[in-house]
């Protein structure tokens, strides 16, 4: 059984999982109270599911970007429990999990997240060919540079703040596609699933030198 864990925001999450698939998730608005939530909520997850801590053969972590404490906090705890346990480890850029709920629309996915100072962090991803591809690395751009790079309808997905959505709205019309609700939410299987993709091939990350993606 394995464990993701994404704290990269305000809104975290947790799962544990088996070959990809979802067994039990946490998924909570903890504001920044990652340090004292994480944990306790890690010893629930495995209650939950009736399984002990040393039952965790591999960890997922979201790796950033996001805010400066909870991707850290993120990022040690996972290091830390496979250090531990001797156990894999891998990291997934936050962007990406946003992006992936929406692999299977074949479009152009760009993630957002705000990076403060009136920037934005983004990268874009799609399902090309059947493989789930990287198209763009994750930088910080601001809402000209995102806008100018649109060529055809995206998917605009992630934490967007409204006055965000409404200028891509103004700005690129129809070709501004942003899903509404609940589905927007980031989740921790999502991650898993990410996760169990380079752990199956034995992609690891080494952890020692893994660190925090905050790309300023």
């Amino acid at each position: 059984m394995e464990l993701a864990i994404d704290t990269s925001t305000e809104v975290t999450s947790i799962a544990l999982f088996v070959e990809g698939q979802t067994q039990v998730e946490l998924t909570w608005h903890c504001e920044r109270n990652h340090t004292v939530e994480l944990v306790p909520n890690l010893l629930h997850l495995l209650c939950l599911a009736r399984v002990g801590i040393g039952d965790i053969t591999g960890v997922v972590v979201a790796k950033g970007p996001g805010g400066f404490s909870g991707v850290r906090v993120g990022v040690a705890t996972a290091k830390g429990l496979a250090f531990a346990l001797g156990i894999p480890l891998v990291g997934i850029s936050t962007l990406e999990v946003q992006a992936f709920p929406y692999a299977t629309t074949a479009l152009p996915v760009c993630p957002i997240l705000n990076a403060g100072r009136g920037e934005l962090a983004t990268a874009l991803f799609q399902t090309q060919g059947g493989k789930w591809q990287r198209l763009k690395e994750e930088h910080i751009t601001d809402i000209n540079g995102l806008c100018s790079e649109v060529r055809q309808e995206t998917i605009f997905c992630g934490e967007i703040k409204i006055e965000v959505m409404a200028e891509l709205r103004q700005r690129l019309g129809g070709k501004a596609l942003i899903p509404q609700g609940a589905s927007l939410l980031r989740r921790a299987g999502y991650l898993a699933e990410l996760g169990w993709r380079r752990l199956e091939a034995e992609d690891y990350d080494d952890i020692a030198t893994l660190q925090p993606l905050y790309l300023r």
